[in-house]
């Protein structure tokens, strides 16, 4: 549900068919606080209602697009930096830092050839499209998802 939320934060981006959204934060926090397996059974989820027809994909769509990558992507990151948290990657701010730069390059290693793929475009311009633009902002996005990690584990250590 948070990824499905962070997702309607979306703006458009001049030139790429991809928005600029809150699912990458919602993604590398999910991981980091359910963990590798509930993170990706929560994307998973995610994904497969998505696809199934409920509009909470960026913008309000649904089902499989060029941007599907990119959710693909997130399945993976929330996994990894989920057990890397698990295994000591969040005790201190520089491991930390590099777990959600490894999530975020997870993500963009699946999403970019996605993309060039379903839209038939050079690997130059998917790079323009789907990574160029987008580098700063989820700098920032892992940077608040740090940030936002303690709190989570707070709340997730309440539902138990």
């Amino acid at each position: 549900a948070l990824t499905g939320l962070a997702a309607q934060l979306a703006v458009p981006v001049p030139g790429s068919p991809v928005p600029v959204t809150g699912q990458t934060f919602a993604a590398l926090l999910v991981g980091t606080s359910l963990g590798a397996g509930r993170g990706f059974l929560s994307l998973a989820l995610y994904a497969l209602l998505g696809l199934a027809g409920v509009p909470w994909f960026a913008q309000g769509t649904s089902g499989g697009g060029a941007s599907f990558g990119y959710i693909a992507g997130m399945l993976l990151a929330s996994a990894a930096v989920g057990a890397l948290a698990r295994r000591g990657a969040d005790r201190s701010v520089l491991r930390m830092a590099g777990t959600m730069l490894l999530g975020e390059a997870i993500i963009y290693a699946i999403g970019v050839p996605y993309l060039a793929l379903s839209l038939d475009l050079s690997t130059s311009a998917a790079l323009a499209a789907g990574l160029t633009p987008f580098l700063i902002g989820d700098a920032l996005k892992a940077a608040l998802a740090m940030g936002a990690t303690p709190t989570a584990w707070k709340f997730v250590n309440k539902q138990r």
